[in-house]
């Protein structure tokens, strides 16, 4: 009977420090006593420095926030993306943003996080299976913008390649969609080969080579899928010396993008911004997992950069 006050007294004093430790280490609080949130955060690739734009704002935001951010690089494998959330759902956590490698690939993730209830929201690319928002802009309009400067350059007349990014990808589907849109509209331009550079700069260059190798003078135009492509269409037709004969024009506005429209050596980019993707797809994946309204579709309009107003696009 007379131990047990020895017992109680060191038993308060190791709950005391733990809670003491606990706070220093892991505080799993806000300010204001509520808990802090947790989110898992699933990226196509972090070999992309579009995606990594995104992913930086993400990650950005989320500490102002005081949210804590579990990111993981899917590395273009939907299968891993799908792992990659189930172990999320494990976890536990209150939200998860997602980077979708495919659309159709993907989409297994959605389906095991909602069912789960567990707010999904996917950035920068779609799902066949509806989440509970998407952030992005519409790729479809981003390739009619570059494709119509391409048609105006070309006076409606021209062969013109096309570079797809990874094959089976959102953004890869609707950009082809819209470049296709475009040129029904002027049957004088001509799209005489179409491949894959999977948003890859080596990549590109080497299919560049070989279409050089091909067409050689016959090539007017390249539009690529994004700028990690088009500079490397770019490096190709410099090398060759044929760059100053063709129009070279690709998505996204990446900063080694820009410089190349400064130089001249890149025709045009059309700007996506990665920023405004991030800070949303983050705003939106806090107020889903407070159950706060949020809207179910965000869309951050494309625009077209060229010399004359590059200018509002250089940091």
């Amino acid at each position: 009977m007379n131990r047990l006050p020895l017992l109680v007294a060191p038993l308060f004093f190791t709950l005391l420090l733990t809670g003491c430790n606990q706070s220093a280490t892991t505080d799993t609080s806000q300010g204001d006593g509520s808990k802090k949130l947790v989110m898992g955060v699933s990226m196509l690739s972090m070999q992309n420095e579009f995606i990594v734009n995104v992913n930086d704002e993400i990650s950005k935001k989320a500490q102002e926030a005081g949210v804590e951010l579990i990111t993981v690089d899917a590395e273009r494998s939907a299968l891993k993306q799908v792992e990659q959330i189930e172990s999320f759902i494990a976890q536990k956590v209150d939200a998860i943003i997602m980077n979708p490698c495919e659309v159709e690939a993907s989409s297994p993730a959605v389906a095991k996080a909602l069912a789960a209830n567990i707010p999904i929201i996917n950035v920068n690319s779609e799902t066949s299976a509806k989440p509970s928002a998407f952030v992005g802009s519409d790729d479809v309009e981003s390739a009619r913008i570059a494709m119509k400067f391409i048609a105006d350059k070309l006076g409606g007349k021209g062969n013109v390649l096309m570079m797809h990014g990874y094959m089976g990808q959102a953004a890869q589907l609707k950009r082809e969609q819209g470049a296709r849109e475009v040129l029904k509209q002027y049957p004088n331009l001509k799209l005489i080969a179409h491949q894959t550079g999977e948003w890859d700069r080596a990549k590109a260059m080497a299919l560049m080579e070989n279409w050089i190798q091909s067409f050689g003078p016959q090539i007017n135009a390249v539009f690529a899928q994004n700028d990690e492509m088009g500079l490397g269409a770019v490096k190709a037709l410099t090398d060759a010396g044929l760059k100053d004969k063709v129009v070279v024009v690709s998505i996204d506005a990446i900063p080694d993008a820009l410089q190349a429209v400064k130089k001249g050596t890149l025709d045009a980019t059309v700007f996506q911004n990665a920023e405004q993707q991030g800070s949303k797809a983050i705003d939106i994946a806090i107020k889903a997992a407070k159950k706060q309204p949020f809207d179910k579709q965000t869309l951050i309009p494309f625009q077209l950069v060229t010399k004359a107003n590059l200018s509002l696009f250089l940091k």
